[in-house]
């Protein structure tokens, strides 16, 4: 009799809000599940594979998919869970998940946007690093770095701006960056600069063609090739790369 009657004393509305919260339940599983399988149709574990957060995920049992699906599917589950409180007409309660149901779309967006932009930050260093592997110069190895971090930076930048960060001031650090990154690649690629720009002026005067024999300080031979960065010659079955730069600081000599 006690049991029936409390039973009978808990109001409709809370049976009705546990209802809506089992059917939330059900509902944040169905998403989770469909939610990877689409993700897993559209090829999205190949096209990750071997980037960091993928191999972070792996050794913590999980995977960059199950991370975003399960994300989809707490999103569904707090959201019902705020009509179930709604439903059940808890009043402070209900005030304190009205606040947080209004924050939550863009809290869950700035962290999916997180994810994505690590995710594709290490697959662009992949990329990089793919493209750029038969290239020697020095100067060059740090691009793939600089790739990434900054679809990070990108990526945090508008994360911040889904929580409410001032858009002016996210702008800002954009255009900082931006700078920082200029600057730091004129420093790097000086070198290059320099030899690229004396390049396109051989290139432009044709001072020297494929067929000349010349000499460029202590070596001479037979130009085979002649780019905006570098002249080659070959003497004795010997080819030399000379940086165009070097052509500009050592002078060169054309054998007639």
């Amino acid at each position: 009799m006690q049991v029936e009657q409390v039973l009978t004393d808990i109001p409709p509305r809370w049976w009705l809000a546990l209802v809506v919260l089992f059917i939330g339940i059900l509902l944040s599983y169905v998403v989770t599940v469909v939610n990877r399988r689409l993700l897993e149709r559209a090829g999205v574990p190949r096209a990750i594979e071997g980037t960091a957060f993928e191999r972070m995920a792996h050794e913590l049992g999980t995977s960059t998919v199950s991370i975003v699906a399960k994300l989809s599917g707490y999103f569904v589950f707090l959201l019902t869970l705020f009509v179930a409180l709604t439903v059940a007409q808890i009043e402070y309660t209900t005030l304190f998940w009205s606040g947080v149901v209004g924050f939550l779309p863009g809290l869950f967006l700035a962290v999916l946007i997180l994810i994505v932009g690590i995710v594709v930050g290490d697959k662009v260093e992949l990329l990089v690093q793919e493209r750029l592997r038969s290239i020697k110069v020095p100067e060059v190895n740090f691009l793939p770095r600089l790739a990434k971090y900054s679809v990070f930076y990108v990526a945090a930048l508008i994360a911040l701006s889904q929580v409410g960060v001032a858009t002016l001031a996210l702008i800002v650090l954009l255009a900082v960056y931006a700078l920082a990154v200029v600057l730091f690649s004129l420093v790097a690629f000086r070198p290059m600069l320099q030899s690229g720009a004396a390049g396109t002026y051989l290139l432009l005067t044709q001072t020297y063609g494929i067929g000349d024999e010349i000499r460029i300080g202590e070596r001479n031979g037979i130009v085979q090739e002649v780019d905006v960065f570098v002249t080659r010659i070959e003497t004795d079955g010997e080819e030399y790369i000379i940086p165009n730069q070097k052509v500009f600081d050592e002078g060169v000599v054309r054998i007639r």
